[in-house]
């Protein structure tokens, strides 16, 4: 009798345990957008959801590249001896990116005379051939000189800065140099559109993780 009873909560448990794993997985086969996924992330604490935007451009993981293949509301599940960790695709778009690079003068440092000079001269030196840059390295006044005033691609939203917010409206050429000014951030700026306006992919992924017992 006791060991039928022992067998019982045995089966008892595992049947219990297998339907919660189950049910994990049936509540993330119906999430179909962010606010859903939202609430998910809010009424399952424990398994400590996250939402996450991969860029086809920046992220070459190897998990990346496998999500990247994956369409629309697919999942993917990456397991070891303790925890299981959900992947799920929940959007996939392409927005437009731009590619500048820039020569940046602080306006604490130097007056507005000598940057309106320097800005020319940068100006008169890329149209004569000089490479811009070389142009950034010798003139630009941060950190970004090193990579040659690469801003790298960038897009417009809500975390844009006001720097990428001018550069990515779009008004510029290929390889047209221009100058603007920031005078409420004391900031000056010589800048070249480097590169062709781009259609990147980007996902949207719900990632969950599963403890396992």
């Amino acid at each position: 009798m006791f060991r039928h009873l022992l067998y019982t909560a045995f089966l008892v448990f595992t049947v219990s345990a297998t339907a919660q794993k189950k049910g994990i997985q049936s509540q993330l086969d119906s999430i179909q957008n962010e606010t859903q996924a939202t609430k998910f992330i809010e009424t399952n604490k424990s398994n400590k959801g996250k939402l996450y935007v991969f860029n086809k451009e920046k992220h070459k993981t190897q998990l990346a590249k496998d999500l990247f293949k994956m369409g629309k509301g697919s999942s993917k599940v990456i397991a070891s001896d303790i925890q299981k960790t959900h992947y799920k695709i929940i959007d996939k778009y392409e927005i437009p990116y731009y590619r500048y690079s820039y020569v940046y003068f602080d306006g604490s440092k130097k007056s507005k005379e000598e940057i309106k000079d320097l800005q020319n001269r940068i100006i008169s030196k890329y149209q004569q051939g000089f490479r811009f840059g070389d142009l950034a390295k010798m003139y630009s006044m941060d950190a970004n000189a090193n990579r040659g005033g690469d801003l790298g691609w960038i897009t417009t939203g809500n975390e844009s800065s006001e720097l990428e917010a001018i550069l990515a409206n779009d008004n510029h050429n290929v390889e047209e140099i221009f100058a603007f000014d920031l005078p409420e951030k004391n900031s000056f700026y010589v800048a070249v559109k480097t590169h062709p306006t781009k259609l990147i992919e980007e996902i949207k992924v719900l990632e969950v993780t599963e403890t396992l017992n």
